[in-house]
């Protein structure tokens, strides 16, 4: 996989952690937009709009209620070795985006399974997204986090 952040100033593990990063949030942003239309979609109201601040508000929602809710999730089972190795990163709950994104960004980097506990979250959080709107609809299937082309929300929300 070549590595598509322009600046090559930095080194191997400065890049890593970049496209770790960039992953992470356009995976981010493909679940939480993707509970936003399932909740949309099931009180029959129109599609978001990037120029919405109602949306705009419940996509930021989204997005601290997901990785709040990774963040506990992903962190429960640390073992000590691992949660010393993670440092402050990883030192409990938080309610700073930046921070919890940060925080995935080394769970990613440290746990062999990182991706597919994602999915299991995911799969959950869309599937209580859709629970509580009272559908019962089946979330979308593993595997689909970050697949969806670059910056998904990004362009929807002009980021």
């Amino acid at each position: 996989m070549p590595f598509h952040h322009p600046d090559r100033s930095h080194n191997l593990d400065t890049r890593i952690d970049l496209e770790v990063r960039e992953r992470l949030e356009e995976a981010v942003d493909f679940v939480c937009l993707e509970a936003l239309v399932q909740a949309r979609r099931e009180r029959g109201l129109p599609a978001p709009a990037a120029d919405n601040a109602a949306d705009r508000r419940d996509y930021l929602a989204n997005v601290s209620a997901f990785l709040a809710l990774l963040q506990r999730d992903l962190t429960t089972d640390l073992t000590a070795d691992q949660r010393r190795h993670l440092g402050a990163a990883a030192a409990g709950p938080s309610s700073n985006q930046a921070q919890l994104v940060t925080s995935q960004v080394a769970l990613a980097r440290l746990l062999p399974d990182y991706w597919q506990r994602f999915d299991a979250v995911r799969a959950r959080y869309l599937g209580s997204a859709t629970s509580d709107s009272g559908s019962g609809a089946a979330p979308t299937e593993p595997g689909d986090s970050g697949r969806e082309g670059r910056g998904l929300l990004a362009r929807l929300f002009g980021r």
